[in-house]
C-alpha cells in the first residue's frame, strides 16, 4: 500500500460518509477515485443543471468543486472529525454545455486547524474549465453544534 492509498475501511467509511449527503446525489455526483488526501468526483451535465442558455450553471460546478474538496480533506480525518468550507476561491475558465465533468481536489496543505485544498475541474475533452482554491475548517464539534440549534 502507497502512503496516498486508503485502507478499505477507510474508503468504506467516505463511501458511506457521501451516501448521507442528499445534495451530491440531487446533482448527481459520483465518486470516481478516493485517495489519502485527494478525491475526483464527477457529473453529467443535463438540462436541470444548466442555465437557459444551456450553460452548465456555476453553482452546480461550485458545488461538484466543494463536494470533492471536502471529501479531499475528510481522506486525513479521524472518523470522529468533521469539516466545513471557510473560503472558496473559484475561476470559471471555459463553459461547459454537455458531457461530463471531473473535479480533481488535492491537500496542498493541512494544518492544525485548517486544511487547503486545490481543485482542477475539466470537461469531457480534459479542458480545464474551472480551477478553485478553498480552506476548510477540521472540527469534531463545529458541525454537531450547529445541528441543535
Amino acid at each position: 500500500m502507497t502512503d496516498t492509498q486508503l485502507t478499505i475501511d477507510e474508503t468504506a467509511r467516505l463511501r458511506e460518509a457521501f451516501a448521507r449527503v442528499p445534495f451530491a446525489s440531487l446533482l448527481g455526483i459520483r465518486i470516481h477515485s478516493l485517495e489519502r488526501g485527494a478525491a475526483t468526483m464527477l457529473f453529467d451535465v443535463r438540462p436541470e443543471l444548466t442555465r437557459m442558455e444551456g450553460i452548465l450553471h456555476g453553482g452546480a460546478l461550485a458545488s461538484l468543486i466543494d463536494t470533492a474538496a471536502a471529501f479531499a480533506v475528510l481522506s486525513l480525518l479521524a472518523p470522529d472529525e468533521q469539516t466545513v468550507t471557510v473560503d472558496l476561491t473559484f475561476h470559471y475558465l471555459r463553459p461547459v454545455t454537455a458531457g461530463q465533468v471531473a473535479a480533481r481536489a488535492r491537500v496542498v496543505r493541512a494544518g492544525r486547524r485548517l486544511v487547503n485544498v486545490a481543485v482542477e475541474a475539466t470537461d469531457s475533452d480534459h479542458r480545464l474549465v474551472a480551477s478553485a482554491m478553498l480552506i476548510y475548517a477540521k472540527s469534531a464539534t463545529a458541525i454537531q453544534a450547529s445541528n441543535k440549534s
